[in-house]
């Protein structure tokens, strides 16, 4: 315990904490910290923007995922409900028959379907080679 001799008296104790030191050292972190916060920017993601294309599909393939989890293609003239590996093979061979490019598909999911079953679609299609892949979206109000 420290102590402090007195003139004659003998020791007696201090019973109280200086707290000059403590003070000092708040107001330094204060200080540090009230001119590094305007230095620290927030994360901010930049978003890709997207522009019209410059040519318009001739024909749309669209791909229905309902909340099933169903698939159903959706070609200009006909509807089925297939499963996938006849899904994509449909697609490739409408893409076969058109010019190049010419044909633009389409996902639309339903919003309550797994993102699982969305990613399943797209890569299904596009390690057939299919090169214009797409989702429906609804704008928001």
């Amino acid at each position: 315990m420290p102590t402090v001799a007195g003139r004659g008296r003998g020791r007696r104790t201090i019973n109280e904490i200086n707290m000059v030191p403590f003070i000092d050292v708040m107001l330094v972190l204060l200080i540090i910290f009230m001119v590094t916060a305007p230095l620290i920017t927030p994360s901010l993601i930049e978003l890709p923007s997207v522009g019209k294309a410059k040519k318009q599909p001739d024909q749309v393939v669209q791909v229905v995922i309902g909340k099933d989890e169903t698939l159903e293609l959706k070609l200009a003239d006909r509807s089925a409900k297939l499963p996938l590996k006849d899904i994509v093979s449909e697609i490739t061979r409408a893409q076969a028959s058109q010019s190049a490019g010419g044909t633009a598909v389409v996902i639309s999911a339903d919003r309550n379907v797994k993102y699982e079953s969305v990613v399943k679609v797209m890569d299904a299609l596009q390690r057939a080679g299919v090169q214009r892949v797409g989702l429906s979206v609804q704008l928001a109000k």
